[in-house]
């Protein structure tokens, strides 16, 4: 993997010391979350439906959503930038792949111009300043083929703005959905639809999410 930027390198910092406690931590799974469940079969009926490639999860973590994923019906592997996730999702998941590297430079990886027919970000911008973000969108655009899918998971701001907060692992960002919205369509994307859901127990904010179309063609 290429040398990681200040910031990049601060978060995987932080996520290897605490891989070996992070399925530990107190947070809902996808078996206790409809919505979320019926989002990511959303997205992946359309990925299908498009029969545009594979797929890849971006900050990945252990793995589970990859597998949920694979499980309905996708060709998907995870990348993450802490080696430490990526251990415990190989050793979770012998079946599937596993890359570490850092979701704006999936070129290091072979992703190709439009290789990719769908891609998804569970909640892994979260960590991204605010003014770093543009370059995010900006690959997940290159890596996905005209009319591929990308989904968004992420902390909504309740009707404020961009908003820092004490994050269990590092530093992390609540947005407001129609900011997140716009940088995903500056960078080539249209919305297809969005969620919001009120905190399940033992989560303290609103989750949003965004189901975003790729558009034809090459950004200016």
């Amino acid at each position: 993997m290429t040398e990681l930027s200040a910031h990049h390198r601060t978060t995987a910092d932080a996520y290897d010391a605490v891989a070996a406690l992070y399925s530990e931590l107190p947070r809902p799974d996808l078996d206790s979350l409809p919505l979320d469940r019926a989002l990511l079969a959303a997205f992946a009926e359309t990925v299908r439906a498009g029969g545009a490639g594979p797929v890849v999860e971006v900050g990945c973590g252990p793995g589970p959503v990859t597998a949920r994923l694979r499980d309905l019906g996708l060709d998907v592997f995870g990348v993450d930038l802490s080696p430490e996730m990526i251990d415990l999702a190989r050793a979770t998941y012998p079946d599937l792949r596993f890359e570490v590297g850092s979701m704006d430079a999936l070129d290091a990886l072979g992703v190709t111009d439009g290789g990719l027919g769908g891609v998804v970000s569970w909640y892994s911008v979260i960590h991204t300043p605010p003014g770093e973000l543009p370059p995010y969108f900006a690959e997940f655009r290159r890596v996905l083929a005209p009319g591929g899918t990308l989904l968004l998971a992420f902390f909504e701001s309740e009707g404020a703005p961009v908003t820092a907060f004490d994050h269990k692992v590092t530093t992390a960002y609540r947005w407001p959905v129609d900011d997140l919205a716009g940088l995903a369509a500056e960078a080539g994307f249209t919305e297809v639809g969005r969620m919001l859901r009120e905190p399940a127990e033992g989560e303290r904010f609103r989750r949003g999410h965004l189901l975003m179309r790729a558009d034809g063609g090459t950004p200016a």
